[in-house]
């Protein structure tokens, strides 16, 4: 890794207002008038000493040494923006707005990030159309040193920086006061979506390592107790349902989102990735790659360490271990394995089948690749509960069991491991040992949904509810609609699970409109709930299909496998059941 770089710098940053809407109005017009505008800006910026670092077209970030020469740069090229759009015969008339801010920043190659950078970016977002916001920082810095009057603009929410940011505009009268957002989100984490890359590759097989990289990217961030970040379904999901991706942002209340493309020749790859602001489309961080196949993981490392580096500043990242994390030095092996995943992913008997088979081929030509190993424990599961295979079940569990500890003995850090391990323990009513595989999963990828939703069932069910709802509901946030499932049924049926538990019942019927299909687990704590609250269950919806599909049910037997800790608990529920 490159020593990081840092110094003082004052960034500016200026954006082409309602560019989107102009190309789409006149495109080519739009382009010409662009060039334009950027044949004044970017001189300007180079007269005052001025660097771009980074340009979108319709967008540019520049580092300046001194406050005052970005101002003056800034004014110079607003001013003759404005001239020219007094011409009747520029059209389309494009307009910028423009942030400065001055901070420490990193420095990596031609590259630079930190919160200098980020609060630039915000400050251009809020501007005035055609004005200049500035931080007070550089209020200081440049008052009485330039010709321009600076108006004070009070205090305003910076998106993910600070809800009590004071603001300065140049070219402005002071009357374009920005109202003052004050939003309970303030001080969340940032929550990001990494989009499906687009696959540029001639050779369409390719496709599986497209997905295994981005798979591979979501599962790095996932580690990170900094971030939230959506599960991989869940951008599939955008994908195949071809949504916008503002109305994607605005469903999920996304910060940030990531995207790019993979063009993969031989064994070399090349990548292309961009950051934005999930807000107003602005690209925060961008760059292209260019490496050999082998190369891979460290690639994976250095996307991770600046993306985080561009959200949040230099920080510290724990989870950065690849040493332990890195599958396999076999290539071979390592595309077997992406192979399997996206065979496992398909969720039908032939690809499962297939997955399996990958994987012995992942182990065969690297025996020592324990994600292997823990992906074929996953397939094998898979089968097991689907029907995708005609094995006894007690084989294939013998089978899943051996590969388990294989894969621990490989790895110990594999959360995957963990993760089966805890819900095998859970189902052998072994509470200790599945809490604390689930904890271990947990403690090394705190953002995974299937690790929040396997823990968080452990927890409601050991007496630990409040942490375990938590966890839930973080699954549902993130994930509504687990991997292989068409409904949001079984993240609402786990939720269920947790208001019962919590003895919120009015909660558990209030979910209860939300499942599409009922199972006995649900049927039974609803009606439970319902009874608590002194409702006359026989008018229920669930009392007709107790009575109906599920008449013939041994409800003792189902309860038991409803997995409850306390006997006391459990005892109710059956006599409840008996009554009815």
């Amino acid at each position: 890794m490159s020593q990081v770089k840092r110094k003082l710098a004052t960034i500016l940053a200026t954006d082409c207002v309602s560019f989107s809407k102009h190309m789409e109005e006149q495109e080519e017009k739009t382009l010409e008038s662009l060039k334009a505008c950027r044949e004044i800006i970017d001189p300007l910026i180079s007269k005052y000493s001025g660097r771009i670092f980074h340009t979108a077209g319709d967008s540019v970030i520049a580092e300046f040494d001194s406050p005052v020469g970005s101002a003056n740069a800034a004014i110079e090229f607003q001013n003759a923006i404005k001239d020219r759009n007094k011409n009747e015969e520029v059209n389309p008339k494009l307009s910028w707005r423009v942030g400065i801010h001055l901070d420490d920043i990193i420095i990596e190659g031609d590259n630079i990030y930190g919160n200098g950078v980020n609060i630039a970016a915000r400050l251009e977002s809020q501007s005035p159309v055609g004005e200049i916001l500035i931080s007070d920082v550089v209020n200081q810095q440049i008052n009485k040193k330039i010709e321009q009057k600076i108006h004070s603009l009070g205090k305003i929410e910076l998106k993910n920086i600070s809800s009590d940011f004071e603001v300065f505009s140049i070219l402005g009268d002071g009357k374009n006061k920005i109202s003052k957002k004050t939003s309970p989100s303030v001080n969340k984490k940032p929550k990001f979506a990494i989009l499906p890359f687009v696959n540029t590759s001639k050779d369409e097989d390719s496709g599986f390592l497209v997905d295994g990289i981005v798979e591979d990217l979501i599962t790095e961030f996932s580690m990170m107790r900094e971030f939230d970040i959506l599960s991989r379904q869940t951008s599939v999901n955008f994908k195949d349902e071809n949504q916008d991706i503002k109305e994607f942002s605005k469903k999920f209340d996304l910060d940030f989102i990531v995207t790019g493309g993979i063009r993969a020749s031989g064994k070399r790859v090349r990548i292309n990735i961009e950051l934005s602001d999930a807000n107003d489309e602005s690209i925060i961080w961008s760059n292209k790659y260019d490496r050999v196949l082998e190369d891979i993981f460290d690639l994976q490392d250095e996307i991770v360490r600046k993306i985080s580096i561009a959200l949040l500043g230099e920080i510290e990242i724990s989870s950065l271990q690849r040493s332990k994390r890195k599958p396999t030095e076999n290539i071979s092996s390592y595309e077997y394995l992406l192979r399997g995943k996206e065979n496992h992913h398909k969720f039908t008997k032939e690809a499962n089948q297939e997955a399996l088979q990958n994987f012995d081929k992942a182990i065969e030509a690297d025996a020592g690749n324990a994600q292997a190993y823990a992906w074929k424990v996953c397939t094998l599961g898979q089968a097991m509960f689907r029907g995708f295979s005609e094995r006894k079940m007690e084989e294939i569990f013998a089978d899943a069991k051996q590969n388990i500890d294989k894969a621990l003995e490989l790895n110990e850090n594999d959360f995957e491991c963990h993760r089966m391990l805890s819900a095998v323990y859970l189902s052998n009513h072994d509470y200790l040992l599945a809490e604390d595989h689930g904890r271990k999963a947990f403690n090394m990828v705190p953002n995974d949904p299937r690790v929040l939703s396997g823990y968080g069932e452990v927890l409601v069910r050991i007496g630990k509810v409040e942490k375990g709802l938590e966890l839930l509901n973080k699954a549902f946030e993130l994930d509504p609609i687990p991997q292989g499932q068409s409904t949001s049924d079984n993240r609402i049926k786990d939720l269920i699970l947790g208001y019962f538990f919590a003895e919120d019942f009015n909660k558990v019927v209030e979910l209860s409109f939300d499942i599409r299909v009922m199972d006995t687990r649900s049927l039974a704590l609803i009606l439970y709930s319902r009874s608590k609250l002194n409702q006359d269950i026989k008018v229920s919806s669930e009392y007709e299909s107790f009575k109906n599909e599920f008449k013939d049910t041994d409800w003792e037997q189902t309860i038991d496998r409803f997995h409850i800790q306390d006997e006391e608990i459990q005892k109710n529920l059956i006599n409840f059941i008996s009554s009815i």
